[in-house]
């Protein structure tokens, strides 16, 4: 068993390492699960590692009893500005948080989108968020669109992430989504099978690719179950199996519902004057770091369940 690595000082450390045979970046980043192996190999392309005063390269093998010195840079504040914006938090630990985000919030800053987005909220409400390899940044573990509202994770550590981020991969996070979709969708259950990758026509946009037909599609696989139905509408809860960008939106449209308010894969003029998607990120289990068993469900923003009503009114 490898000995905890013994801290010299709060940015440099001995990591003894007795894994003969193994690579250099996934021992490292198994003796210290807090640092992912991306990480690492950063690390060991700047020159942070070294072993018996020489510079080491990712790739090489272990012999077995190796005692590496570590050098992590000073953690510095990144261009992003931690911003006060009021944040509905479900849950709160020393590694995560989840939180219910609404709609019209971006989760992290991009063009067009360079302040009070989800992360600048969070770095304003961990000040002292920690990071690796020169940087302080929240983990978003995964993300929502802009316009859809619901539950969200974000690691607070690097350990976290990786922990978090790996039940993604394996995809043994459930997680449910509320739609409401135009028309009536028949049958009341089934799986939408179709992959998914980049739209030719129009790069921002994904869509439903045959097989062989790009080098960016994907399988993509969505579970839905009909919940309620109304004179020209549907209510569906929807099981994404698969995590690609606009999976559920394109899939509903692909099925020939598309979301209400959905103005890219839908109506560019929306009957209802919803002025988002009626997308909603429901509910959602997995597991914490340390193993106990999580889930989290929050209801309808208002603006949504408002309109079910007044559906539900129109009927009567």
């Amino acid at each position: 068993m490898t000995p905890p690595p013994l801290e010299m000082n709060p940015q440099t450390m001995v990591i003894n390492l007795d894994r003969p045979g193994e690579r250099l970046d996934r021992a490292l980043a198994a003796a210290r699960p807090d640092i992912s192996r991306a990480q690492w190999q950063r690390l060991i392309k700047e020159a942070c590692v070294t072993l018996d005063g020489r510079p080491v390269k990712a790739s090489q093998r272990l012999e077995g009893g190796e005692s590496l010195v570590v050098v992590l840079p000073p953690v510095v504040d990144t261009e992003l500005q931690p911003e006060a914006i009021p944040l509905e938090i479900l849950y709160e630990d020393a590694d995560l948080l989840v939180v219910n985000k609404p709609a019209g919030m971006v989760v992290h800053p991009a063009a067009g989108h360079d302040h009070g987005t989800l992360v600048n909220a969070i770095l304003a409400h961990c000040p002292d968020l920690p990071g690796v390899g020169g940087e302080r940044r929240p983990g978003i573990v995964h993300r929502l669109d802009k316009d859809t509202s619901g539950i969200i994770l974000v690691a607070k550590h690097d350990a976290a992430l990786t922990f978090l981020q790996r039940q993604f991969k394996q995809r043994t996070v459930q997680k449910t989504y509320l739609a409401l979709v135009e028309g009536h969708l028949t049958p009341a259950e089934a799986l939408i099978d179709a992959p998914l990758g980049r739209d030719p026509r129009q790069r921002k946009q994904m869509a439903v690719i045959p097989p062989g037909g790009s080098a960016t599609a994907r399988p993509a696989q969505t579970r839905y179950l009909v919940l309620d139905r109304y004179d020209e509408y549907t209510l569906v809860a929807c099981y994404p199996l698969t995590g690609r960008t606009h999976q559920i939106r394109v899939h509903l449209a692909f099925a020939g519902h598309p979301i209400v308010g959905d103005k890219v894969y839908g109506r560019r003029k929306q009957p209802l004057g919803l002025d988002r998607h009626f997308l909603h990120a429901a509910e959602i289990a997995f597991t914490r770091p340390g193993g106990q068993a999580m889930h989290f469900k929050v209801g309808l923003p208002p603006e949504l369940q408002q309109l079910l009503d007044t559906l539900a009114k129109s009927e009567s």
